[in-house]
């Protein structure tokens, strides 16, 4: 009934994603949400975002943040990453994945979607057939209407673990 909703990966943090693997595994492209993802909600890059993104197109990869926020919001975080990105996204319609797939020239089968948030990040990533991470938010401070997804995120997530035990 959930299972729509299972991420293909949930870890604990965009930071500890094994991006070589990913590169090596044929994948070219990464799709990000921003806030409590990347950063804690509001803030602008920090100094390990900064760095995954230079590690990023050292690699190989190509970019993309794909946010809910307004430009401004969006903008400011993209100060000093300097990356495609797509605000005011409608996540989890597939519209603007597909946007940012094209943006940076890969496919289905080369991109990734990393997020903090099922109902929207990797719900929209399933629904457009994208293999994506889940990673734990950040920061506890968010938005009221996040907060309250929250508490229907950790019903689903409940069957998601039991599903991932049964599975070892």
């Amino acid at each position: 009934m959930f299972e729509m909703f299972f991420p293909d990966h949930y870890v604990a943090s965009t930071y500890v994603i094994d991006f070589e693997k990913l590169y090596k595994n044929g994948y070219r492209g990464i799709i990000f949400d921003i806030d409590n993802t990347l950063v804690p909600h509001g803030d602008p890059s920090d100094e390990r975002a900064e760095a995954l993104f230079l590690r990023l197109k050292a690699l190989g990869f190509q970019t993309c943040l794909l946010s809910n926020n307004g430009e401004e919001r969006v903008k400011l975080f993209n100060q000093k990453v300097q990356t495609n990105y797509i605000y005011d996204a409608h996540k989890p319609s597939r519209k603007n994945y597909r946007e940012a797939m094209k943006r940076m020239g890969t496919s289905r089968e080369t991109t990734v979607f990393v997020g903090d948030q099922l109902f929207t990040d990797v719900w929209g990533a399933r629904r457009t057939g994208i293999h994506n991470f889940l990673v734990k938010p950040i920061h506890p401070r968010e938005e009221i209407q996040i907060v309250l997804k929250r508490y229907l995120e950790k019903i689903v997530l409940y069957f998601y673990k039991k599903k991932q035990r049964k599975l070892k």
